[in-house]
């Protein structure tokens, strides 16, 4: 492993191999190109972890390594997926078993193993139909060696793999389940559920019943993807296969191009971090940096002793919580940028003085209202789009127009503590951008500040005017990410 000269390996159980050592190697190096910090220190627990559990137990093995290396818990699903790919072939040089019973190995072999004019591990002599019925009664029974045993043969099977070609598992998985047809699966198995029952099913139980074969059905697929990836990682390495399966982590998420999932996996990680950069913040402004030199305080308490030694003393500063204004383009895709920059604002609003919210398209309207009395945020962002009165005319972004109907209004209410957040992608589909508007919001307040969630590299393409509003911000910022908006934040209180 990569260690600084005089820095030791821990010495782990007799039997442990170079493979091993070369794996956990590779495997730390992934985590951190994932995203997931990984320190010198955390690395070597991590080595000495493994002295105390049994290598045999995979389990132990796996939430060994996760109890000294993950330290966030959005971060947890990045793990799980690169120890997949790196411990995936957990062949008897790493002491380490799959977790396939004796039973699943004579099932396998029964499905997989060689028969009369067959090579070996061929799945030939079953026929689809066979394989199917097969399938059913492992699932309708719960058989996990069995459904394991299938999952190997199915994706013998219908996968289509290749040595060396360059295809990702997904589309290995889309093949094999498409084959498999688990939703007809799934209502075979109602069907032979309320045809057992004498009675007719209640709704709970029609709904328990569900339930449990959908998460059965889930156990299939994750179990079908693990097949699929211990033959990728086989065929190319767990490196180009882990560099081929690497997401983001939440906090990397790009906003304009979040999928659903991620979306949700957005929501989950925005709570914590919250609460996370709320204390810091408060902790900041508690403890900031001392001040000048107080001379004459200094002198004065130093007379008691005759001035030497000297103690300083400083005046401390008192920085004052400043009065946050957004405005925010809620029009497309920009609308889950600006979703996830209200919430985090209103939830750390306990440091700032005030915070009024205002939301555009073509028209303006204030939304502070729908936070006030509100426990959480999202609830209220969640009412902005139902709510919100914000299409004027046709329905397009208007920057000009919603800056000039906000300084029509409410422009004489701002301060020199007074704060002004504009968040969009500054694409006014070429209306006018009423520049002189946010020239006086800069005159009138204390600083105007813009988030862009588009690339640097887009602004000022097409319709972005991004360079026309630039000169009277204080600062333009790129802000595509959790990460990149806490930064900010940050530095704004």
């Amino acid at each position: 492993m990569s260690l600084p000269v005089g820095v030791g390996v821990p010495e782990l159980p007799l039997g442990t191999s170079a493979g091993l050592l070369e794996s956990l190697s590779g495997f730390v190096k992934e985590l951190r190109n994932a995203g997931i910090p990984v320190s010198l220190t955390e690395n070597l627990d991590a080595m000495e972890a493994l002295k105390h559990i049994p290598l045999e137990d995979r389990d132990a093995f796996k939430y060994a390594l996760a109890a000294t290396l993950v330290k966030n818990n959005s971060h947890w699903k990045t793990f799980e997926t690169v120890f997949e790919v790196y411990f995936s072939l957990r062949g008897r040089e790493y002491h380490l078993v799959d977790g396939v019973d004796d039973e699943a190995d004579d099932l396998i072999s029964d499905l997989l193993g060689p028969r009369e004019g067959e090579s070996s591990g061929s799945a030939d002599g079953l026929t689809h139909e066979q394989l199917a019925e097969m399938l059913f009664r492992a699932l309708m029974d719960g058989n996990e060696a069995m459904l394991r045993a299938i999952a190997r043969a199915a994706v013998t099977r219908y996968a289509g793999m290749e040595p060396g070609r360059p295809v990702g598992g997904t589309y290995y998985l889309y093949r094999t389940l498409r084959q498999l047809d688990l939703d007809a699966v799934l209502q075979r198995m109602m069907e032979t559920a309320r045809d057992q029952t004498h009675d007719e099913l209640t709704d709970l139980e029609d709904r328990l019943a569900r339930e449990e074969y959908e998460s059965r059905l889930d156990a299939l697929r994750r179990e079908i993807e693990a097949e699929i990836r211990r033959r990728l990682v086989a065929d190319r390495g767990a490196e180009a296969v882990a560099k081929s399966v690497r997401k983001p982590l939440p906090e990397d998420i790009d906003f304009m191009h979040a999928s659903r999932e991620e979306l949700v996996a957005l929501r989950k990680a925005i709570a914590p971090l919250t609460r996370k950069l709320a204390v810091r913040l408060a902790r900041k402004r508690r403890h900031g940096r001392k001040g000048p030199l107080d001379f004459r305080n200094t002198v004065r308490h130093s007379l008691s002793y005759g001035g030497v030694p000297a103690d300083p003393k400083f005046r401390y500063p008192r920085p004052s919580k400043p009065e946050i204004v957004v405005i925010a383009d809620i029009s497309g895709s920009v609308a889950s940028f600006a979703r996830f920059t209200l919430h985090l604002v209103y939830a750390i609003s306990s440091q700032f003085s005030k915070v009024r919210s205002f939301v555009f398209v073509d028209g303006l309207d204030e939304v502070s209202q729908l936070f006030e009395g509100v426990d959480d945020p999202a609830e209220a962002v969640a009412r902005i789009n139902a709510e919100a009165d914000v299409i004027a005319f046709d329905g397009h972004s208007d920057y000009g127009r919603a800056f000039l109907t906000f300084h029509e209004r409410f422009a004489d209410q701002l301060t020199k503590r007074s704060t002004i957040l504009i968040l969009g992608d500054a694409r006014n589909n070429y209306h006018q951008a009423h520049v002189e508007v946010i020239a006086d919001l800069k005159y009138r307040s204390k600083a105007v500040y813009w988030l862009n969630p588009e690339p640097t590299s887009y602004w000022n393409s097409g319709d972005s005017i991004v360079r026309q509003y630039a000169p009277y911000c204080e600062r333009v910022v790129e802000c595509r990410t959790l990460r990149q908006l806490e930064a900010f934040v940050g530095e704004l209180a």
